[in-house]
């Protein structure tokens, strides 16, 4: 039983372009397949896919952060995700790697190897998304030294 439903729908503008309505007064956003499918005029489903697993990490690193206190604003997070060919020769999302950056040095922020300990813990799409695709995070900080 889940706690909340969330409800997208999808309505086709022609060829492989899609207009995804959130509702309320959140924007509509097409997506589209890139060629030779369609005409890459909007984010791609995988890219839809990067974009909520790289979100979710965000935000659950921001949320962690500021439990405690701790200001990491701006926080920048870089996602890839591996597309290729399953033993069946089908296309199918390999892996997916994300690296979020803090906006400030590591030294500055207070409780930061327990937060790095549990953020991934607590995001919903990545853990969901995880059981199916290997998903690998990594966290620098500003001055780019690796923590996670």
């Amino acid at each position: 039983m889940s706690e909340t439903s969330v409800h997208v729908q999808l309505r086709q503008k022609q060829d492989y372009q899609f207009d995804v309505h959130f509702g309320g007064d959140i924007p509509v956003v097409m997506g589209d397949e890139p060629a030779p499918l369609g005409a890459g005029q909007g984010p791609s489903p995988v890219q839809l896919l990067a974009a909520a697993v790289g979100n979710c990490l965000s935000d659950s690193l921001l949320f962690a952060l500021r439990k405690f206190k701790q200001a990491p604003e701006p926080i920048a997070c870089d996602v890839h995700a591996e597309v290729g060919r399953n033993a069946e020769g089908r296309l199918r999302v390999l892996a997916i790697k994300a690296v979020l950056t803090l906006g400030v040095p590591a030294a500055s922020l207070e409780h930061l190897d327990r937060v790095l300990g549990q953020f991934e813990s607590y995001c919903t799409v990545t853990q969901s998304v995880g059981q199916g695709i290997a998903v690998s995070t990594e966290v620098v900080d500003a001055l780019g030294a690796r923590l996670k």
